[in-house]
């Protein structure tokens, strides 16, 4: 089952059902990508994966994460990421999308190998969120964004999938996941407005549903649009997944093509066991029982390849979204799928030749 092609909309196959998933690398320049994308990512195409997501990318300069995240909001970036897909695309012809994200209250943070996790203290930036609620206590407050921010806020998510479409990418997948900006607002661990952007789900959800409405306007049918989607929250009074199943509902009646589902991350200490093999599938088996015509993915301990075929076989999973296993032996899938991935200049360290 993991070498199945599968259909991703009428354009787009995917020739087998693991997909790259979008990994942080903080090592920007600018917000471009640098030497460091090109060495790492041109591994990664060559993983056998049928497509691969770009890291999670700022759709302005106050939604990024760090200073050193890939942002798309000006010419000079597009200019350069375009540059990276010819690349790209000259070593695999594969589908390429780009995860595009707003931090929101989680900005102006410490690269991971400098202060993990930590705020900075010098020359950092006031955040936005749904409401104005830390992210910890260590934290500074956000700004609670108003109407002309959340409208500032749409048009910057349309502007980056535009410019991401001319740049060369063959979609974009849309963050609403991990306590980034579009979560803050869905769940009402943090979302605690009295407005028509929070308090009940239709309210909660429509900064969701109105970024994804004009991305998917946007976006010619021959491209892949998708969304990295909450499916709990894991605490008390959180997202559960009776809504994360409404709106799984309305973002396919809008026309995204696959859902990956991941969960957690609102706060920094959740019920989320992140050391069992493949501990977000019965969330999505949920999910999918629900919505058995969209592909729905997942992410998290994924590489039991036992484990996988037997999900793929009982159509409770039709995508795996792995990330870590990759930066570990970017070529650890060869031996799973064989021929059908080994490139030519690699057969003879592997026995084995492409019919």
């Amino acid at each position: 089952m993991i070498e199945k092609k599968i259909k991703i909309n009428k354009h787009n196959y995917l020739s087998n059902r693991v997909i790259v998933s979008p990994m942080c690398q903080y090592s920007s320049i600018d917000g471009s990508p640098s030497d460091w994308h090109y060495k790492h990512l041109s591994n990664l195409i060559l993983s056998g994966a049928s497509m691969l997501i770009i890291e999670s990318t700022a759709v302005s300069k106050v939604g990024r994460i760090t200073k050193k995240d890939l942002c798309l909001y000006n010419s000079t970036q597009e200019k350069n990421f375009k540059k990276l897909i010819k690349f790209l695309k000259s070593i695999k012809d594969i589908p390429i999308c780009l995860q595009i994200s707003h931090s929101g209250r989680k900005g102006s943070c410490n690269i991971p190998w400098v202060k993990s996790g930590r705020p900075l203290n010098k020359n950092g930036w006031k955040t936005i969120s749904s409401s104005n609620l830390k992210r910890d206590k260590s934290w500074p407050s956000p700004i609670k964004a108003n109407i002309q921010d959340i409208k500032r806020i749409i048009s910057e998510f349309e502007k980056t999938s535009v410019r991401a479409l001319r740049a060369g990418f063959d979609g974009v997948e849309i963050h609403m996941a991990h306590g980034y900006l579009i979560h803050q607002f869905l769940s009402p661990i943090c979302n605690k407005r009295k407005d028509n952007y929070g308090g009940s789900l239709k309210n909660r959800i429509r900064l969701s549903l109105e970024i994804t409405n004009k991305i998917k306007n946007k976006i010619l049918n021959s491209k892949i649009l998708g969304v990295r989607l909450t499916g709990l929250d894991h605490v008390k009074k959180g997202i559960n997944i009776e809504e994360s199943i409404y709106l799984a509902k309305k973002l396919k009646s809008i026309g995204v093509n696959y859902l990956c589902i991941s969960s957690g991350g609102i706060v920094k200490k959740t019920r989320l066991n992140t050391k069992k093999q493949a501990f977000r599938l019965e969330i999505v088996k949920k999910i999918k029982k629900e919505l058995k015509k969209m592909v729905i993915g997942t992410t998290g301990n994924l590489e039991n390849l036992e484990l996988l075929k037997k999900n793929l076989y009982s159509k409770y999973l039709d995508l795996a979204f792995i990330g870590r296993p990759f930066l570990k032996n970017s070529q650890w899938l060869y031996e799973a799928l064989g021929a059908k991935v080994i490139p030519k200049q690699y057969e003879k360290a592997f026995d084995k030749k492409i019919n």
